[in-house]
């Protein structure tokens, strides 16, 4: 994505689908208000079909469109691969306990055929919006629901199937840029050994809590090789910053007492040097190396500004020591990198 500058903070739809809590609507125009009057231009936004079933989708495009937002004065991100279907039970199937009140399930279509027909629905649910930026999603849980080596190696031509699709849409110049979005990096890498992308979205992978080394090494890797990064989910998926929820798995006190052991001696460190749990998580997933941009998401409009001001915040250097002293950072990151 050479061609294309982007803004160290992505705005996320993951609140406008209604994950963990449905918002009413004047919350969500709220949001996406204060997304466009923060932003530089072009504001951009991350989404997926697989935000609420397309809620997500859905609700970016009509209140762009009720806030007589210019098509060239945003930029939207569409990770493909879920279909919006028809609701047939009384939760959706996709991904239960962590969406609210939705009215239709999602099934997942990765395939040469399956992610224009996610790419064509996107771009309807967003009305008189479109995707520039398109990416396969979620390829890891992909691969993971294969049943045997053969069935895992066909689902990975899947995959390639999918990124032929989506270089044909560049070749046309109906996107600007192709990507990946991905829990599991590892699948990420074994990705851009095939295929030539624009950029790369790491998702939960590279946080304050967790960096292995093997990841740091990759993003240097794709450093070199001119590919961005956008990081995401540097709060784990809200664990971070007081959620239940580590990577989008309801926790356990008991089960995970490491985890909030883990929280509550990083709470007692931004207590000390009085700075915010979420300050010390972006300063931590921007700094990454390769990282140009990180994507935030709110259920809180008055949130948005206090996001865009994190990227111009700076930590003191003593938070960092005590962070590595009490190991709650590697020792060769802090060395390197802060």
């Amino acid at each position: 994505m050479r061609e294309i500058s982007l803004p160290p903070i992505i705005f996320g739809t993951s609140g406008l689908g209604n994950l963990y809590v449905a918002l009413p609507d004047e919350a969500k125009r709220a949001i996406v208000a204060e997304s466009i009057r923060c932003s530089p231009k072009p504001a951009v936004f991350d989404s997926a079909g697989k935000y609420g079933a397309g809620l997500a989708l859905e609700s970016l495009g009509r209140y762009l469109t009720q806030l007589n937002v210019k098509p060239s004065d945003v930029l939207i991100s569409n990770k493909l691969g879920w279909l919006r279907t028809a609701l047939k039970t009384p939760e959706p199937t996709f991904e239960p306990g962590v969406w609210r009140d939705l009215k239709y399930d999602a099934v997942q279509r990765i395939s040469y055929e399956g992610i224009l027909e996610c790419y064509e629905q996107g771009n309807e649910l967003l009305g008189a919006y479109r995707a520039e930026l398109v990416s396969v999603h979620d390829p890891d849980e992909y691969l993971a629901a294969a049943k045997d080596e053969p069935d895992r190696a066909q689902r990975y031509r899947d995959i390639l199937d999918a990124y032929c699709a989506l270089n044909e849409l560049k070749r046309h110049g109906k996107v600007k840029g192709i990507g990946v979005g991905s829990k599991d990096w590892r699948t990420i890498k074994k990705i851009t050994d095939d295929v030539m992308l624009d950029w790369v979205m790491i998702a939960n992978s590279l946080t304050i809590h967790s960096h292995p080394q093997e990841l740091v090494k990759f993003m240097q890797e794709l450093e070199k090789q001119g590919t961005l990064i956008i990081n995401s989910a540097v709060f784990n998926g809200g664990f971070l910053t007081g959620s239940a929820y580590y990577n989008y798995r309801l926790t356990d006190p008991i089960k995970d007492k490491s985890l909030y052991h883990w929280r509550e001696l990083f709470y007692q460190l931004c207590t000390q040097h009085k700075i915010q749990p979420a300050d010390a998580c972006v300063a931590f997933g921007l700094n990454a190396p390769g990282v140009k941009s990180i994507a935030l998401s709110t259920t809180n409009a008055e949130r948005v500004a206090q996001n865009m001001a994190l990227t111009s915040l700076r930590i003191p250097t003593e938070f960092w020591k005590d962070m590595k002293k009490y190991g709650l950072i590697e020792a060769s990151y802090i060395a390197a990198y802060l």
